[in-house]
């Protein structure tokens, strides 16, 4: 950081000198600085680094950047930005593996598409940094208590206009052992606001409570909600005592709601809706395959041998998980064997051999068997990336298709299908939520990067899914902390709806996700490994948030524009 410094002195300085117009929109170099700063301390707080508990007070250099820099909405805007470019290449640089392994990109190409990528993502801190030294303007410190608020805004908005949420801060606590209940009321975002309660109270403590009573502007703002009910009998610095007093109830309310959040969360007090509700623990197995398919090399042959290890790996499990008298699971209902995805691009439908193979497979075992499979869309002349479930006869039980494919690696936005080719295949969209039976239990399944998205999770329990499944494959992006950031999307998914998530992956990591967010059983990366899960129904319950899904992050998005559209209002003389 030391050494930085003088960098970013140097470049601030260049930028005043070379385009002097432009000095007034550049930050200062110890602004800069302290944004750095904080994003680094973001980047330690993540896989694989996972020191959770910096996120708590890691955007206290950012806050205090835009406290320094409030006076102008650019200036701040500039410094978000710079953040959000630090964070997003600090902690998601493995994007660059595989145009280098895979597709021979020069290295420096890779980075410049990652640079790209990193600071269109870099907007949406920069958005927050925007809006909250602009409240820090107009209101001074109190403003500080809409940080949280202002945050969750930012993150809900990069989710709705790009479809992605990655790492959004809530997902620094995914494995600190400690309760994350409250995503079971408002998700992933209710654990971000609740992250970044330390920090806004830090930067408060600096600024000083007694500065607040030099906020005239505020008491204007607030001041109407008493001031019919109270006359006017004293003024104090030209504010009346009703003024003062709306300004206190909103101090006393964001102060209430914020403390009891990080209380709650400190000490997991959480009303207990959130626990394993299964009716029983015996009535099905399911045996997840790991098979460490490599990502490159596949001829006919080694391909042909890698299916028949698949089989293999199923049938060790069998002998000493399912089918052993020994086991926990001595006499399941029904048993299933799920083959992740993975580079071997099985076609069901079209394939005859592989039908058979299946068939045979199956009718030896007796076990059900769940694939990921090239299915064809007729309609549109493409095909589905699709689950597959085939019974112990040989014939498809049920087939969900994928709905949210990965933007340019599956599916490319209709106006750049054109010129843009989709890196992995141009697959069309499902659009049914569709529950694929697991003996007497219900199952969704989601498909590799849709564990991001708590909606289809949610869905599904709606619909009455018992326990979620994903089936994924990380091998492209190589042995990088992807690996374990995309494991933190399956603990949310499992807390907030109160559902396990089997989680079977092609080089890991495979691991049993249980209802309060715990990862038992985990396998190490690049590894040939089994796991045998009991599967059981649920008792039917939903959380708060599968009934009313995204209502916290709506609420801070409304505080937000309310607390906006009053900095544009003209101050009372």
């Amino acid at each position: 950081m030391q050494a930085g410094m003088p960098a970013l002195q140097s470049v601030c300085y260049t930028v005043g000198m070379k385009f002097p117009r432009l000095m007034p929109y550049v930050p200062s170099w110890k602004s800069a600085a302290l944004t750095v700063l904080s994003a680094v301390l973001l980047i330690f707080a993540f896989p694989d680094f996972e020191f959770w508990f910096l996120a708590w007070f890691g955007l206290v250099p950012l806050f205090w950047a835009i406290e320094r820099e409030k006076e102008s909405a650019v200036r701040s805007f500039l410094l978000g930005w710079l953040w959000g470019f630090v964070f997003f290449t600090g902690t998601c640089w493995w994007l660059t593996f595989a145009p280098i392994t895979y597709a021979a990109f020069p290295p420096l190409v890779a980075y410049l598409l990652l640079f790209f990528f990193t600071g269109i993502v870099g907007i949406f801190p920069g958005i927050f940094a925007a809006i909250f030294s602009s409240l820090l303007k107009r209101f001074g410190t109190l403003a500080i208590f809409a940080a949280p608020f202002v945050w969750v805004f930012s993150e809900f908005l990069r989710y709705w206009l790009t479809g992605n949420n990655w790492n959004a801060i809530g997902y620094s606590q995914a494995f600190t052992g400690r309760s994350l209940e409250a995503a079971a009321y408002g998700g992933v975002l209710m654990i971000s606001f609740i992250v970044v309660v330390p920090g806004a109270f830090v930067l408060f403590v600096i600024r000083g409570w007694s500065s607040w009573r030099e906020n005239e502007a505020l008491a204007d703002a607030f001041g109407a909600l008493v001031s019919k009910s109270y006359p006017t009998t004293h003024r104090n610095r030209g504010r009346t005592v009703s003024q003062s007093t709306g300004a206190y109830f909103l101090v006393l309310a964001l102060t209430f709601l914020t403390a009891w959040l990080f209380a709650y969360y400190l000490v997991g007090g959480w009303p207990q809706t959130v626990g394993n509700d299964r009716v029983s623990y015996s009535s099905n197995a399911v045996i997840a395959i790991q098979p460490n398919v490599p990502m490159s090399g596949l001829t006919y042959e080694k391909w042909r041998q890698l299916r028949a290890r698949h089989v293999e790996l199923a049938e060790s499990a069998l002998g000493s998980g399912a089918r052993n008298p020994q086991s926990e699971i001595p006499n399941p209902q029904s048993t299933t064997v799920i083959f992740p995805e993975s580079p071997m691009n099985f076609a069901y439908d079209e394939d005859e051999e592989f039908r058979n193979f299946v068939h045979a497979f199956a009718a030896k075992n007796d076990v059900n068997v769940l694939f990921n499979s090239a299915e064809p869309d007729a309609a549109n002349n493409k095909y589905f990336n699709s689950a597959v479930l085939v019974g112990t006869d040989g014939k498809e039980i049920a087939q969900y298709d994928k709905i949210y494919l990965l933007p340019f690696g599956e599916s490319v936005p209709a106006p750049l299908q054109a010129i843009v080719p989709a890196f992995v295949g141009s697959f069309s969209y499902g659009k049914e939520y569709d529950l694929l039976p697991i003996g007497d239990a219900k199952a969704g399944v989601m498909i590799c990067f849709e564990s991001h998205f708590g909606e289809l999770a949610r869905e599904y329990v709606r619909n009455g899914a018992d326990v979620l499944i994903e089936m994924t494959n990380d091998g492209y992006l190589g042995p990088t902390p992807v690996l374990r950031q995309h494991l933190a999307n399956a603990v949310f998914r499992a807390v907030e709806t109160n559902r396990p998530v089997l989680r079977v992956t092609n080089v890991g990591i495979t691991a049993y996700v249980n209802e309060s967010g715990q990862v038992l059983g985990s396998t190490k990366g690049y590894t040939e490994d089994t796991r045998v899960w009991p599967v059981a129904k649920s008792n039917g319950s939903q959380t708060f948030y599968v009934k009313y899904g995204d209502w916290f992050a709506w609420l801070c998005s409304i505080v937000t524009l309310v607390l906006l559209a009053f900095t544009f209002k003209p101050r009372s003389q």
